[in-house]
Protein backbone atom coordinates (compact mmCIF):
# COMPACT_ATOMS: atom_id res chain seq x y z
CA UNK A 1 0.00 0.00 0.00
CA UNK A 2 1.52 3.73 -1.44
CA UNK A 3 0.97 6.33 1.84
CA UNK A 4 0.66 10.05 -0.02
CA UNK A 5 0.31 13.10 2.54
CA UNK A 6 -1.45 16.68 1.30
CA UNK A 7 0.86 19.42 1.15
CA UNK A 8 -0.77 20.63 4.65
CA UNK A 9 -0.27 17.52 6.13
CA UNK A 10 3.29 17.71 4.65
CA UNK A 11 4.14 21.53 6.01
CA UNK A 12 2.48 20.21 9.85
CA UNK A 13 4.50 17.40 9.86
CA UNK A 14 7.57 19.14 8.89
CA UNK A 15 6.96 21.54 11.67
CA UNK A 16 6.85 19.51 14.36
CA UNK A 17 9.77 18.43 16.36
CA UNK A 18 11.75 15.24 15.37
CA UNK A 19 11.02 13.13 18.27
CA UNK A 20 6.99 13.84 17.39
CA UNK A 21 7.71 12.91 13.75
CA UNK A 22 9.12 9.65 14.41
CA UNK A 23 6.20 8.77 16.10
CA UNK A 24 3.41 10.14 13.95
CA UNK A 25 5.57 8.37 10.93
CA UNK A 26 5.27 4.98 13.25
CA UNK A 27 1.99 5.40 13.76
CA UNK A 28 1.14 5.96 9.91
CA UNK A 29 3.10 2.82 9.18
CA UNK A 30 0.78 0.52 11.64
CA UNK A 31 -2.30 1.70 10.48
CA UNK A 32 -4.93 -0.29 10.11
CA UNK A 33 -3.50 -0.78 13.79
CA UNK A 34 -3.90 1.59 16.22
CA UNK A 35 -6.33 3.91 17.76
CA UNK A 36 -8.63 4.28 14.36
CA UNK A 37 -12.28 5.19 14.25
CA UNK A 38 -14.33 6.54 11.38
CA UNK A 39 -15.20 10.34 11.08
CA UNK A 40 -18.81 11.54 11.93
CA UNK A 41 -20.13 13.51 9.30
CA UNK A 42 -18.28 12.74 6.06
CA UNK A 43 -19.85 10.26 3.57
CA UNK A 44 -16.59 10.07 1.66
CA UNK A 45 -14.76 7.42 4.25
CA UNK A 46 -12.54 9.18 6.12
CA UNK A 47 -11.28 8.19 9.42
CA UNK A 48 -8.98 9.13 12.23
CA UNK A 49 -5.82 8.06 13.70
CA UNK A 50 -4.96 9.19 17.21
CA UNK A 51 -1.67 9.41 18.37
CA UNK A 52 -1.26 11.38 21.93
CA UNK A 53 -2.55 14.63 21.28
CA UNK A 54 -2.38 14.49 17.75
CA UNK A 55 -4.68 13.64 15.16
CA UNK A 56 -3.78 12.06 11.64
CA UNK A 57 -7.22 12.19 9.35
CA UNK A 58 -6.66 9.82 6.18
CA UNK A 59 -8.74 7.72 3.76
CA UNK A 60 -7.91 4.98 1.65
CA UNK A 61 -8.40 5.62 -2.23
CA UNK A 62 -7.59 3.40 -5.55
CA UNK A 63 -5.99 4.73 -8.18
CA UNK A 64 -4.90 2.88 -11.07
CA UNK A 65 -5.48 -0.82 -9.51
CA UNK A 66 -3.35 0.14 -6.51
CA UNK A 67 -4.62 1.26 -2.50
CA UNK A 68 -3.30 4.34 -1.49
CA UNK A 69 -3.51 5.69 1.95
CA UNK A 70 -3.92 9.39 1.61
CA UNK A 71 -3.36 11.16 4.68
CA UNK A 72 -5.43 14.35 4.19
CA UNK A 73 -4.50 16.38 7.65
CA UNK A 74 -2.30 16.34 10.65
CA UNK A 75 -3.43 18.54 14.06
CA UNK A 76 -3.81 18.70 17.70
CA UNK A 77 -6.53 17.21 19.19
CA UNK A 78 -8.27 20.81 19.47
CA UNK A 79 -7.82 21.83 16.35
CA UNK A 80 -7.62 19.06 13.71
CA UNK A 81 -11.57 18.86 14.08
CA UNK A 82 -12.23 22.65 13.25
Amino acid sequence: MKTTLSKRAAKVLEALDNPTQTRIIAGIKWIPKGDIKPMQGYSDGRMRLRIGKYRIVFNYMVKNDEEVLYVMDIGSRGDIYK
